[in-house]
């Protein structure tokens, strides 16, 4: 049964919108106010959304604006609103709603629009990652300003990355919508047919990853197209992760095509210079899996949160991306445990901070509540959350315990406490 989430802050609207749906044959969840809706998009995908623009706590159009950025707008948006305009129906449009609807919604409008835009998604794709969702860290911020200000230059541009890193995202946020993106997977046609990538990037973007390993006749190709875009009016972007300079020195990297490409350069944080982030990225990852029907839905513990979180990631948002599917498809229950994930990242190693997500540089009492959050969820997970048992195994009074949790934030459910 397709679902459909109502998100309207007039009951009479919600409650007439459901019914008519529900006649119809559609599940219907409601929403009230933004905040309601962000949180019922995070634990499910509807098919459709029916979105009010004027709300009190946060307007339709900035929520459909943060989904798209997030990467959440996976599925056809509704806009609806009783005193719409051309301009914000355009806007609305451009953000990526699928349609607008005004108030009063007469049935039959509402019937047709819904049967198309549900038509539409489904073929809508799971949530993508983008350079919006890379995180919130002021490193990110501050990529993001700096490729805003290199996003409209015409001289070519060099990202500076570690492998895995998502350099990908960087240029595609200076690539410019609609027009042509050519990414070739194999580097071998600079050397054989150069001005054939121009001339499919024409107006366009050019981006070549790690141009640290051509041979010398692709770095001649590369060459070649670094003297011609500007005919092509296409932008280049080329990234590394090797020492260029170095290899300039080294006699086995082109110096012209070093000085060609390298006039602009921007430099892209590694996944543990900005950890903070990683708990969100490992949540969209996640949601990714659910939302593509690889698994049932699941989530992380806060302990899990905390393991990733305090891993070094020597392979970057790739090798994030691999863990978080692997515990994914291969965890037992809906909740993802500690013990998951340090048996995945055991794998790898432990490069400088714990796998079991403690956070070593934390003033020690602050340390110490992040060790027996983990120490206890651990129990609970061994003993099936039962509090006696856990109790028992922990050395605790069942009162001492109850005020131990409740002091750590520790939220049970009532069958955890027979």
């Amino acid at each position: 049964m397709q679902q459909i989430l109502v998100v309207d802050d007039e009951v009479g609207i919600r409650e007439l919108l459901s019914e008519i749906l529900r006649d119809e044959g559609y599940q219907v969840r409601i929403a009230e106010n933004a905040g309601q809706a962000r949180a019922q998009r995070n634990q499910e995908r509807p098919d459709l959304v029916l979105l009010d623009i004027w709300m009190p706590d946060t307007d339709g159009i900035t929520l459909l604006k943060e989904w798209a950025s997030s990467g959440l707008l996976t599925m056809p948006v509704v806009m609806m609103s009783g005193h719409g305009t051309i301009d914000t129906a355009v806007e609305a449009t451009r953000i990526g709603a699928f349609d607008f609807l005004e108030k009063p919604i007469a049935l039959q409008k509402l019937l047709t629009t819904v049967g198309r835009a549900l038509r539409s998604g489904e073929n809508q794709m799971k949530p993508t990652l983008m350079l919006a969702t890379l995180g919130r860290a002021p490193l990110i911020t501050e990529l993001k300003q700096r490729l805003g200000r290199v996003g409209n230059l015409k001289s070519p541009l060099l990202l500076l990355t570690e492998p895995g890193s998502g350099v990908e995202l960087c240029a595609k946020f200076v690539h410019q919508p609609n027009t042509a993106w050519v990414e070739p997977e194999n580097l071998a046609v600079l050397a054989e047919a150069p001005l054939d990538l121009l001339g499919q990037a024409r107006e366009g973007t050019l981006f070549m990853h790690e141009v640290g390993d051509l041979s010398r006749m692709e770095q001649k190709g590369l060459l070649l197209i670094a003297s011609k875009y500007e005919k092509y009016n296409a932008r280049l972007i080329c990234a590394t992760a090797k020492p260029l300079s170095d290899l300039v020195a080294q006699g086995s990297f082109d110096a012209r095509l070093y000085t060609a490409i390298a006039s602009v350069s921007v430099r892209v944080p590694s996944l543990r210079e900005h950890k903070e982030d990683v708990p969100d990225l490992a949540n969209l990852f996640l949601l990714r899996s659910v939302e593509a029907k690889e698994v049932a839905p699941r989530h992380f513990s806060v302990a899990v949160l905390n393991a990733l979180r305090n891993y070094d990631w020597p392979g970057n948002l790739s090798q994030l991306e691999s863990v978080v599917h692997t515990l994914a498809v291969t965890a037992g229950g809906d909740e993802i445990g500690v013990n998951d994930v340090n048996q995945i990242l055991s794998q790898f190693g432990t490069p400088s901070a714990s796998a079991t997500g403690l956070p070593l540089d934390l003033p020690l009492r602050e340390a110490r509540d992040a060790f027996e959050r983990v120490y206890f969820e651990h129990h609970f997970a061994k003993e099936g959350g039962n509090m006696s048992r856990v109790a028992d195994s922990v050395g605790l009074e069942r009162t001492h315990l109850y005020r131990k949790l409740k002091q750590l934030g520790i939220k049970l459910n009532r069958r955890n406490e027979e």
